[in-house]
């Protein structure tokens, strides 16, 4: 069975949350599974080849679980960003449209060093806003976005043609 397979027959659709009419792909019974945890984490080392990834960052807050798993199989830190006012300390922050309004997140100013090639990831990539929104905190850090990476893809919304802009890379797992 392919990671894909593993990941589809495993992960929990859960129909009109946190909407009617959205069929929420919910991944905490992949978590429940230490196993596919583990191939997981394999896969993504494996699809991500031979970038020289210095930095991963994960988006708040299902972006931290695969995340810093991640960045500790590649040896490298593992960056947090986080809705506005989540972090102590100097942040940057970068505020972004949703369908519904605004939406601003926040990194640590001393989290990247410049010139770091920094790996993007969330649990799911949609329109692509939120995982745009992180690029941008990258590039004000003066830091290269070399890719992303998701363990879901819902291809019918088209957020890969929107990272493109940042880097070709993009890693998704499993595709919708």
């Amino acid at each position: 069975m392919t990671i894909s397979e593993a990941i589809d027959n495993t992960i929990r659709e859960v129909p009109d949350f946190p909407k009617k009419g959205i069929m929420f792909k919910d991944i905490t019974p992949i978590l429940k599974d230490v196993d596919l945890s583990k191939q997981i984490t394999e896969a993504f080392v494996s699809e991500l080849g031979s970038m020289e990834i210095d930095a991963v960052v994960g988006i708040e807050s299902r972006g931290f679980l695969f995340g810093m798993a991640l960045a500790h199989s590649l040896g490298v830190p593992f960056c947090m960003v986080r809705k506005k006012g989540k972090l102590p300390g100097d942040t940057i922050e970068h505020a972004y449209d949703l369908e519904y309004g605004q939406a601003i997140i926040e990194m640590h100013k001393d989290a990247l060093e410049k010139d770091w090639n920094v790996l993007v990831h969330d649990d799911l990539l949609a329109t692509g806003g939120t995982a745009c929104a992180a690029a941008e905190l990258i590039n004000k850090l003066e830091a290269n976005v070399i890719g992303f990476a998701f363990l879901v893809e819902l291809s019918f919304l088209k957020g890969k043609d929107r990272l493109e802009n940042y880097s070709n890379n993009i890693v998704s797992l499993k595709t919708y």
